[in-house]
């Protein structure tokens, strides 16, 4: 609410715009001389409507014509990150700081423009990157580039909330697109091989064998599988729910979350056999639960450490990574079991937005972009099969 006061022939109109990012308050003043011969009752009137329109400048234009980039996004992080954002999410929003403030962090939100953006962009594009011995390293990848803007705009999304600003100046600038590529997948018969040989590990290794036979059948991401509970698990229907993930931040240790986007979580029906596998899993933890007595910290988790709580993130990659040197096996990271689980799909025909419901992505889009290449593979084979039926031919004597 604006207030007046009179300081001789002047009054000065002041009116409070909130804290800044220091928590000190924010005072805009306006001062205003009547012109000569006003009566008091014109100079009330002028004088009300000007505190109206005063009061409405600085409530939605002041704080966009004074505030730094740097001030508002660190004010940003404070107010509404927390609430609204995963961890995650803003511990790569954080990554970002340092290079955008250096660009446009001094800058007056309101002076920052689409142009000086996208020269931003191409600047990050282009740089040239070093590692600590001085060797040339290669540019960014268009992903990262989409990070740095995306942090940004997030940023901007919210001083248009806050009515601060009429737009947001990412919102035309070009980034550079993300092209589906090829991705190192193990074979069917790789994955066979390796389940065979799980059978071999010891028991030590046992729980890790489960989580890989697991993200092999299911396409699950790390953190899903380190959330599961026995809880999840549907033992009669064979159905086994994804409703939360396991996170780990040097800040919070490791954490339980919410699965990536809405869409994570789903339901998925599991083998027999599987189910069989997951079961003797099961009867073997109640053993070492059993053998710990007190010392054991239930969590209901089915990937856990010896003392039963949860399993670290690195714990699986670290023993695959034993595994594979002692083996043989070609070494591919843990995600490359989700693509080959989509891969499995795809090869045997399942449409995509069944691809999309099993692997929990949010959009149909997503799916294809990130498995574009199987598609096509798998579009060559369907023709294939029309060429088959039209030309008569023999599959099974060909074969």
């Amino acid at each position: 609410m604006a207030s007046i006061r009179k300081r001789g022939n002047t009054y000065q109109i002041r009116v409070s715009c909130g804290y800044n990012t220091s928590g000190d308050q924010v005072v805009q003043i306006q001062n205003w001389t009547p012109d000569a011969g006003m009566t008091q009752k014109q100079i009330e009137k002028e004088l009300n409507r000007r505190a109206v329109e005063f009061e409405n400048a600085c409530k939605f234009g002041f704080q966009s014509t004074v505030i730094k980039f740097q001030d508002f996004a660190e004010q940003w992080f404070r107010e509404y990150a927390p609430a609204k954002l995963k961890t995650q999410t803003i511990r790569s929003y954080h990554s970002s700081e340092a290079k955008v403030y250096k660009a446009i962090g001094h800058m007056r939100m309101d002076k920052i423009t689409t142009r000086l953006l996208q020269q931003f962009v191409m600047d990050v594009a282009n740089e040239k990157r070093f590692n600590r011995k001085g060797e040339p390293m290669p540019p960014y990848a268009p992903k990262t580039v989409r990070n740095y803007i995306t942090f940004i705009s997030t940023v901007f999304d919210y001083a248009v909330r806050m009515q601060m600003l009429s737009d947001n100046p990412c919102r035309n600038v070009v980034i550079p697109s993300i092209r589906s590529k090829k991705r190192d997948i193990y074979s069917l018969e790789e994955v066979q091989q390796m389940l065979e040989l799980f059978e071999q590990e010891t028991e030590a290794n046992y729980k890790y064998t489960i989580f890989f036979t697991l993200a092999a059948f299911t396409g699950l991401r790390r953190g899903e599988l380190l959330g599961l509970e026995w809880k999840d698990i549907d033992w009669k229907h064979n159905m086994l729910s994804v409703v939360r993930t396991s996170e780990y931040t040097k800040e919070k240790g490791i954490y339980t979350d919410t699965p990536k986007t809405e869409s994570s979580q789903r339901v998925l029906k599991l083998p027999d056999e599987l189910m069989q596998k997951l079961k003797a899993f099961q009867e073997w933890q109640n053993g070492c639960k059993h053998e710990l007595g007190s010392k054991w910290i239930e969590c209901d988790r089915l990937f856990t450490k010896t003392d039963g709580s949860p399993m670290g993130m690195r714990q699986p990659y670290k023993f695959f990574e034993r595994f594979c040197k002692k083996t043989g096996m070609r070494f591919v990271n843990i995600h490359s079991f989700r693509h080959f689980n989509a891969s499995i799909l795809i090869s045997n025909g399942v449409d995509v937005k069944t691809v999309q419901g099993c692997l929990g992505h949010s959009s149909a889009t997503t799916t294809l972009n990130i498995y574009a290449h199987s598609f096509q593979a798998a579009q060559v084979r369907a023709m294939d099969s029309v060429a088959d039926c039209i030309l008569k031919r023999d599959t099974k004597s060909s074969a």
